[in-house]
């Protein structure tokens, strides 16, 4: 198969019935590149490239708003202290 870029791409399917399928790395020095089938698609545009023994892993980077973030945190059972808050039309500079 050609990729619109002219270079070649091999594709077999492992059969390991896990939806894994084997791909062949495409070489251009000092990169290598490998084509990621739509089903293997992630989310975003940026990914965590890590090594976990002989395997490369990518892993999505989810970016995160604050909400998503104080959904997170638990509540804070405190007592805030009063504090003095002056009107800033009477703070003097």
């Amino acid at each position: 198969m050609l990729i619109p870029n002219g270079t070649r791409f091999w594709h077999m399917p492992a059969g390991r019935g896990c939806g894994a399928q084997i791909h062949r790395a495409i070489s251009h020095w000092p990169h290598q590149a490998v084509r990621i089938p739509v089903e293997f698609e992630s989310p975003g545009d940026e990914v965590i490239i890590r090594r976990d023994g002989d395997r490369v892993v990518f892993d999505p980077v989810r970016k995160r708003g604050l909400i998503a973030l104080l959904k997170t945190t638990k509540p804070l059972n405190e007592v805030f202290p009063e504090i003095d808050d002056p009107d800033p039309a009477e703070s003097v500079l």
